[in-house]
């Protein structure tokens, strides 16, 4: 029943992963009892609208039906009701998060006060933070109560940082996405899988499944990447692998100093002490190399800027310049609070991998103690009035040069990553002037980093940032017709579709391909059964698309599945629709009326590719006409050849497959072709036939496929 209390009651919250009634992407959607609310809309609670605007000013972007900046705002001014307020609010609180939620609906159910909601989320977790901070931030707005919009954001931003993937990883998924190659989430982390079957790749942050482990091997022995180098005429400093302070001290001696001192299998600048020349600067330095590797190295100074180059595949595709970090004393504060003033207030610094900068922490930071050191201060010190301290000499690599770089430089990055191995690789390099070759200066390439940083190019303190996602993408998928995909044929109804799917899977199989099937008999992968339960369901048509071995998918769905979970692909070759029936068991979903079921199963007929295939039954009148919402052909089916759409469709230059006479015609046009059975095919089999021929399977091949008795299936015990 529904409540008579003025709040708001979250009833029922489904995570649509896939293709929905709402829209091709992924939404939570919730049902909410607004009880009393109903009869109260928003024009009616006093101050309402003034506490909604003064929380969250930014809603007046929000154009809703009014089509018109402010449209929304203009809907709660004259009265608009809550279910359709939280919508908004929760798309709005994702915004100001940092996640894009442009996407929302809110429609009122066949029970009075009760709405389905549903919101753009990319994450369930995120998805489902935010529609509860939101309906606490509306009941506050209703109630006249505080409410802390910066404690919400905050709360919210910290579930998009457990959930959501990394910006560096993010930024390439973005790209597949304008590419329109499929992504999937592998894990809960950063290991994504673009594309689907055997034409997928796999990224896991900036690497890739070309990322090669010998290659991370290589990157992380400095001595061995060092003389794997020198061997192929790239410039590096001259080194020694040292085991104690006292041969630190003799080698520093013997290359020359000043020296750098630094783990041999360390990175990110950890445990790299610069431009030491004092024997005792030296001994301390090893200790802090030590502790941050299995290995320490003393190698030659070069003095210039440090620089970091990305190469992706064969490409300099980015450049990024290092600065140095100075405090300025003024003779009252500690060089501890002078950094945190002067430095880790910097908005471009922060904890994590959203920032291009990082904060500067003493207290993980043993190098900076040893910088502090060589200038006789320490933490606690008081510097003089204008007396300028160094505070870190590498790591703040930031301001974008890529348009700088001179091209033998480019060119020489790209030979020293091919040397270690790696397809994606930032190169630290040391060079006076990136623009002028490094033979001429002296510049010596000093780091490999496998899996690197991605921020400073995606969002530089200073310069332009770089398409980054972009180059990955075009590395892993060099055509601009290459999209990952494998063709899918998607089967939804209630009539014959479990059958449709097992003699399509069969006939494709004696086509020569490999082919995942997911139906309501079980999982198979070629002829084998790996699960016997019903795999209608989300998780088994993913699992048809994780596997690598596949060439084609065959899923089958229904109503049910895209109302409750959606489809598990986001776009298909070949779409089957059998028929609108099976009204009553979507009681519980509210889906009533035949109407109703249409919108869903149209869902079907929406994710065909432009360059694909709806196969709809022409008995159904109602699929007939679904058929312009189609982007790509529609194959109509029938038993009966003298249907009135069938004609229609037919003299418009389209195709069908039809039984006349008790035999299967395709027809295209004004031209028909025999198929020449031995039986008359009942109308599962025409489907079938039609959607193999939709497909491209040749005419002789299908019939062969279809009278030919399939192979036993491999089935799973119990």
């Amino acid at each position: 029943m529904p409540t008579t209390s003025k709040d708001l009651q979250f009833l029922r919250t489904t995570y649509l992963r896939g293709p929905n009634i709402w829209t091709y992407r992924p939404v939570l959607e919730v049902w909410v009892d607004i009880g009393a609310l109903e009869d109260a809309p928003s024009n009616t609670i006093l101050g309402f609208y003034e506490r909604l605007v003064g929380w969250l000013p930014t809603l007046i972007e929000h154009r809703c039906g009014v089509g018109e900046r402010g449209g929304f705002l203009e809907r709660v001014r004259e009265g608009t009701w809550m279910a359709h307020i939280l919508e908004h609010v929760a798309i709005e609180l994702q915004n100001l998060s940092g996640i894009q939620a442009g996407f929302g609906k809110a429609r009122q159910t066949s029970k009075r006060g009760i709405y389905k909601v549903a919101v753009r989320a990319r994450n369930e977790e995120v998805g489902r933070a935010a529609l509860s901070i939101g309906r606490d931030l509306v009941m506050a707005a209703i109630e006249d109560r505080p409410f802390d919009v910066a404690a919400a954001l905050d709360e919210l931003r910290q579930k998009i940082d457990e959930h959501h993937l990394g910006p560096s990883t993010a930024c390439i998924v973005q790209a597949a996405a304008e590419r329109r190659i499929p992504v999937m989430r592998l894990n809960t982390g950063n290991l994504v899988q673009l594309g689907y079957g055997a034409l997928q790749r796999r990224i896991w942050t900036a690497e890739t499944e070309r990322t090669s482990a010998i290659g991370e091997n290589i990157a992380s022995d400095k001595d061995l990447t060092k003389r794997l180098l020198k061997s192929c005429g790239v410039p590096v400093p001259e080194g020694e692998v040292v085991d104690d302070p006292d041969a630190a001290w003799t080698a520093a001696q013997d290359i020359g100093l000043p020296v750098v001192v630094k783990p041999i299998d360390g990175n990110h600048g950890r445990g790299v002490v610069l431009d030491l020349s004092r024997e005792e600067d030296i001994r301390a330095a090893f200790a802090v190399a030590d502790a941050e590797g299995s290995g320490v190295i003393v190698e030659r100074f070069v003095r210039g800027q440090e620089h970091r180059l990305l190469v992706v595949g064969d490409k300099l595709v980015a450049a990024a310049r290092g600065e140095e970090a100075w405090i300025t004393g003024n003779g009252r504060d500690t060089v501890e609070a002078l950094i945190d003033s002067q430095l880790n207030s910097d908005p471009r610094r922060g904890l994590n991998e959203e920032f291009p900068l990082n904060k500067i922490l003493l207290d993980e930071d043993p190098v900076i103690e040893l910088e502090l050191t060589r200038q006789q201060l320490t933490r606690h010190s008081v510097p003089a009035a204008e007396r300028q301290v160094l505070i870190q000499r590498n790591g703040n690599v930031a301001a974008d040069v890529t348009e700088s770089v001179h091209p033998d430089n480019a060119a020489l990055a790209v030979l020293a990553a091919r040397i270690i191995g790696l397809d994606i690789v930032g190169i630290d390099i040391v060079a006076e002037d990136i623009s002028k070759p490094f033979d001429e200066q002296g510049a010596a390439f000093i780091e490999f980093n496998a899996g690197p940083g991605l921020l400073m190019h995606l969002h530089p303190a200073s310069g332009k940032p770089q398409p980054i996602g972009e180059a990955i993408i075009s590395h892993l998928f060099p055509s601009a017709e290459q999209h990952g995909r494998i063709p899918i044929f998607g089967i939804t109804g209630t009539q014959g579709t479990t059958a449709i799917a097992q003699r399509l899977a069969a006939l494709l199989r004696l086509a020569g391909y490999r082919v995942g099937l997911a139906c309501r008999d079980g999982l198979y992968f070629g002829q084998r059964q790996v699960d016997h339960r019903n795999a209608v369901t989300w998780a088994a048509g993913e699992r048809v698309l994780m596997n690598r071995l596949i060439d084609i998918a065959v899923i089958e769905s229904d109503a049910a599945l895209i109302l409750r979970e959606g489809l598990a692909y986001d776009r298909c070759q070949i779409g089957v629709v059998t028929d609108t029936e099976g009204l009553s068991a979507l009681a519980d979903d509210d889906i009533l009326t035949t109407e109703q079921l249409c919108q869903v199963l149209r869902t079907q007929i929406d994710v065909v590719l432009s360059n694909g295939v709806a196969v709809l039954n022409a008995h159904d009148p109602r699929l007939a006409e679904m058929a312009p919402l189609c982007d790509g052909e529609v194959v109509f089916y029938a038993t009966d050849a003298s249907l009135d759409v069938i004609a229609k469709h037919c003299r418009q230059g389209g195709r069908a497959v039809v039984v006349a006479d008790g035999q299967v015609m395709l027809m295209h046009g004004s031209y028909a072709t025999a198929l020449n059975t031995h039986s008359t095919p009942d109308l599962e089999i025409v489907a079938t036939i039609a959607a193999a021929w939709a497909f491209g399977i040749n005419a002789t091949l299908i019939r062969i496929g279809i009278e030919r008795p399939e192979p036993e299936t491999v089935r799973l015990a119990g």
